[in-house]
């Protein structure tokens, strides 16, 4: 059987489609737009094995719609444009039966591909439908970003990839001829990593290892997979194991397993500017206010490894990695919005205190917008005591300055400024 076994059950239909519930799902955000086949252009991003491709096939299934589908990966400006320019002779205009055009990698597309199809998608020549396993924010042109909604695809959780591998056993004709009973799946959810694919093509390789009755268990598991734990995968399980112990050795100030793990990234070919992106968001997250420094450290890492490449982008990144191990750290920011967030959602919209408001005309003077406002730098030391939050939150404190010598003095900052009113 030469089709792989996450080929032979991959899902046509909703009803069949595991996971991604907040997608589509009974109130998803993409369930109405595919049962009313009004399809928006949109990227998919998620790790690998999420279902991005199999999402992109239901939706051209269930809507319609004549689908075409390239990989950035072996396609370029010339297949773009053939596919456009059939499109066009079909009649593609802008309403529900205008073509799907997929494409897989689209993060690998340089700009001016990407440019060659900013025309059809706006023009309605086609409906693009992007998967990427890179933030599109940082991998795909501002034009393009305009003109798609981005959709996120989350790891598959362990009762999803559980519920795949009885579809397997109940489904693929294959599979249920060796009566395979599911006794232990610890080994398979580990080593897949949450990607579907992966963890389909380990069941099927132990399951083409045994002969019937076949009884799955850790050890048989680990006995038939092969584990090379040094080559380095930058699509795979590697890719987000590997940064993820990079990133914990800087927060926990180990600047010999930062550049370890740096070294084994920049082995193994990953992208320098992947690397340099993960190190400005734990200047904020993890150092922040502590030494604000690192934050402008970072940045300056990432436009310069932008400009200058490998190899010397190594170096440069090394640098970057020991001043943000040897920092001294902080999540208070981190925190701070995380709680804002959370106080957002759970209150909603609540009313702007008057004072706040802005007052340009008559009428919302008239309407006291504005009225009773301190302004700053009217008073002693350039502060007065006012309410800035809206009534319902008034004495409500997001932000906890850290233990550390700067942001000590923050804390001192404020308890001189606000006393009456946080417990600083």
């Amino acid at each position: 059987m030469n089709q792989p076994l996450a080929e032979r059950i991959r899902p046509h239909t909703l009803e069949d489609y595991v996971s991604q519930q907040h997608l589509v799902g009974k109130n998803g955000a993409l369930t109405a737009h595919i049962q009313n086949g009004l399809i928006p252009s949109l990227i998919l991003w998620g790790p690998p094995g999420t279902g991005k491709t199999t999402l992109a096939n239901i939706i051209a299934t269930q809507s319609g719609r004549p689908f075409y589908s390239l990989s950035a990966i072996n396609s370029g400006v010339k297949e773009v444009r053939e596919i456009i320019e059939k499109a066009k002779s079909s009649g593609g205009l802008f309403t529900a039966k205008n073509p799907i055009l997929f494409i897989d990698e689209i993060h690998r597309f340089s700009k001016s591909q990407q440019d060659s199809l900013l025309g059809a998608v706006e023009k309605g020549w086609v409906t693009l439908i992007g998967a990427t396993t890179e933030n599109p924010s940082f991998e795909v042109i501002p034009a393009l970003l305009s003109r798609c909604q981005i959709y996120i695809l989350n790891a598959f959780d362990k009762n999803d990839l559980i519920s795949l591998l009885k579809r397997a056993i109940d489904k693929d004709s294959y599979i249920s001829q060796k009566s395979v009973e599911l006794i232990e799946t610890e080994a398979l959810l580990q080593l897949s990593g949450g990607d579907a694919r992966k963890l389909l093509n380990i069941f099927e390789l132990v399951v083409n290892s045994q002969t019937a009755p076949i009884k799955i268990t850790n050890e048989l598991v680990l006995s038939k997979v092969q584990k090379n734990t040094v080559r380095y995968d930058k699509t795979g399980e590697q890719h987000y194991d590997i940064i993820s112990a990079f990133i914990k050795s800087i927060r926990g100030s180990d600047p010999n397993a930062a550049v370890y793990w740096l070294a084994r990234m920049i082995e193994g070919g990953e992208d320098v500017k992947f690397i340099a992106r993960r190190l400005l968001i734990l200047a904020s997250e993890d150092i922040g206010n502590a030494n604000p420094t690192a934050l402008i450290l970072a940045n300056n890492t990432f436009q310069a490894v932008s400009v200058v490449g490998n190899p010397e982008s190594r170096i440069i990144l090394s640098q970057c990695a020991v001043y943000l191990a040897n920092s001294t750290k902080s999540n208070a920011s981190y925190i701070a919005i995380n709680k804002a967030q959370q106080a957002v959602k759970s209150t909603g919209d609540l009313s702007i205190p008057l004072h706040l408001r802005n007052a340009p005309t008559k009428l919302m003077r008239e309407l006291d917008y504005g009225k009773d406002y301190k302004y700053s730098h009217d008073f002693p030391l350039n502060f007065a005591e006012q309410e800035f939050l809206p009534d319902e939150l008034a004495h409500q404190k997001f932000y906890e300055p850290g233990n550390n010598p700067r942001e000590n003095q923050f804390r001192e900052f404020l308890k001189k400024r606000w006393k009456s009113k946080y417990d600083y």
